[in-house]
């Protein structure tokens, strides 16, 4: 449908009756309702409260918020303008009414295109008049370079999120896919979303989150150790970043050993600050699809990321395959310190220059983005399956080529090793433990945390029987 008939088809129907409030990028969605004809049986009310102080003196009396472009301002947005309006017309409709506020605060490309344009939006809606509402919330960054182009790509995706809350509020994945109708991913990425209330108690918010990445819609997203998903950029800001890439099907006594001991190194840094510093378990898209149908199985999925928040672990889920973009796409965010994790037998594959060949610049050109200034590479040994001897970056065998690179960036400290390590912990791996699992073999629970064997035993994950 196109944007017009959308907002066309909100505006003939007679029981939905809302306010719009938006700041920053014009008054771009409701002006498609005014221009779809019929606006009168849906606008009560819309405002731009542009000017900071008056924005302060409508919306900030509930909490305080330091940034305008936030979540917390927009649900001070939503809160204050869905309950005027139900209070203001609750009992004066002739009709049966579904009320529902509209608000967005966005920060577009200004006059020197030097700032990040992004914005929040979100909508407060009932369903059944008299009912109590549900509320969906998104983070959207924009990437047109032109003030206009900006303003009507906000315009269509506020048209597209009403039409979805009240025409595709049953189907999650469907609602998903129409926020991005006449729209393309190189206009925009939606970074985050959040549905709640009573008629959307059924939606898991993480397995929302990540249908955003497989349907191309966002590169990453992130959950807190909580398990409540995050903006990137929020989270982000600012911090000294840990990343650590596994499948974690389940995590290991490995796993956390790598987890642990690069920590470790991380705090000898001589700014390290702990309440600065976030870790996280990264997971690619690749790792969670089913290798035949494509899917992904939604239950393992959650059953990976509850084991990690269960032991403290932030979670986030990537569509890079290659490091090098994992790490461009952090270099996007306000953080101090990037340390990427891994282990040296993908650290061997790193240096291999057939990954790079869609690259003009091949192998330099990638490491020119994978080794950024504030970047370094942590890498866990492991055991040579022959001989025995613990493989580190002291002993890794490169070719020619590769190899004075290579020496290059360890001489500088961009390669560091982990030495603080478990010996015995080098020979568990995430398959192995699977495979004995599913098996029925018992010894799998030696090579796991005692909270991890308790969980999938109880919870009897990842195949176990007992």
């Amino acid at each position: 449908m196109s944007t017009s008939l959308k907002a066309l088809t909100v505006n003939l129907d007679q029981s939905t009756y809302g306010v719009f409030a938006e700041i920053g990028g014009g008054q771009e969605v409701s002006r498609a309702f005014f221009q779809a004809g019929g606006a009168s049986g849906t606008i009560a009310k819309s405002i731009s409260a542009y000017d900071k102080q008056y924005s302060d003196a409508l919306y900030s009396n509930r909490r305080t918020s330091k940034r305008y472009v936030s979540c917390q301002r927009l649900e001070e947005m939503l809160g204050c303008e869905y309950d005027e309006l139900v209070k203001v017309l609750e009992d004066k409709r002739e009709k049966p009414t579904r009320f529902f506020a509209f608000a967005d605060t966005v920060s577009t490309i200004n006059y020197r295109k030097d700032n990040v344009s992004h914005g929040w939006m979100g909508c407060r809606f009932q369903l059944n008049p008299g009912e109590a509402p549900n509320e969906v919330i998104l983070h959207v960054g924009l990437h047109e370079r032109d003030n206009i182009l900006q303003q009507n790509t906000l315009g269509i995706l506020g048209v597209n999120l009403i039409y979805a809350c009240y025409y595709h509020h049953d189907k999650p994945n469907t609602f998903l896919q129409s926020l991005m109708d006449n729209l393309s991913g190189d206009r925009i990425e939606i970074s985050m979303i959040r549905m709640n209330g009573p008629r959307l108690s059924y939606v898991d918010n993480r397995l929302l989150a990540v249908q955003l990445v497989k349907n191309g819609m966002a590169n990453a997203i992130m959950f807190d150790r909580t398990g409540t998903v995050q903006e990137p950029a929020d989270m982000l800001y600012k911090k000294n970043v840990l990343a650590f890439r596994g499948s974690f099907r389940p995590i290991t006594y490995a796993g956390f050993d790598i987890l642990k001991s690069s920590y470790s190194l991380f705090k000898k840094d001589e700014d390290y600050d702990k309440n600065n510093t976030l870790s996280f378990c990264e997971i690619t898209l690749h790792n969670l699809l089913d290798p035949e149908q494509h899917n992904i199985d939604e239950r393992d999925f959650l059953d990976r990321v509850d084991l990690l928040n269960g032991m403290g672990q932030n979670v986030m889920v990537s569509g890079f395959r290659e490091f090098y973009k994992l790490v461009n796409y952090f270099s996007g965010f306000r953080i101090n310190k990037l340390r990427i994790v891994i282990g040296v037998n993908t650290l061997e594959k790193v240096f291999d220059k057939n990954y790079y060949t869609d690259l003009k610049g091949g192998m330099l050109e990638a490491f020119g983005k994978l080794f950024p200034e504030n970047m370094k590479m942590y890498v866990y040994p492991s055991i040579h399956n022959s001989t025995g001897e613990i493989m580190s970056s002291e002993n890794l065998s490169l070719p020619e080529d590769s190899g004075f690179l290579y020496r290059h960036l360890v001489a500088a400290r961009k390669i560091l090793d982990i030495t603080n390590i478990n010996k015995k912990h080098l020979s568990i791996f995430s398959p192995m433990v699977l495979e004995r699992i599913q098996n029925n073999d018992p010894s799998w629970e030696t090579m796991v945390p005692v909270y991890v064997a308790q969980t999938i035993k109880s919870r009897k994950l990842f195949g176990f029987r007992g």
